[in-house]
């Protein structure tokens, strides 16, 4: 009996190793960076303002302003954010670099509502 019971645990081992190696090359784990935003007028202010290395990170924006504005980074862009309310952009960055971020809004960027995120 104790044959059987050790050959049904060694059995249901290695199922568990084969299991938790077999997709261990086709999926990639990338944490995710929450990266909090306050847009007013007329500045961002970012929680981090670059990354270690390349991965996924969400802008959580808050508008702490009294006018309407928007964050485009990464070729992705908020939808228009009214004061006091919030949204959230995930962008996926794949590379180092710097990645220039701005409020689309006419004429908020010329007025502060723009810079750079670096992604070391």
């Amino acid at each position: 009996m104790r044959k059987v019971i050790a050959l049904l645990l060694v059995t249901a081992a290695v199922a568990g190793l084969t299991a938790a190696g077999a997709g261990a090359g086709t999926q990639s784990v990338t944490a995710t960076t929450t990266i909090k935003v306050s847009a007013g007028e007329f500045f961002f202010k970012f929680s981090k303002a670059s990354l270690t290395k390349p991965g996924t990170v969400v802008f959580a924006v808050k508008n702490v302003g009294h006018l309407a504005h928007d964050l485009k980074i990464g070729g992705k862009k908020t939808p228009l954010i009214q004061p006091g309310k919030s949204a959230s952009l995930k962008v996926v960055f794949t590379k180092k670099g710097r990645f220039t971020y701005l409020c689309t809004v006419p004429g908020h960027a010329a007025q502060g509502m723009q810079g750079t995120f670096v992604v070391h």
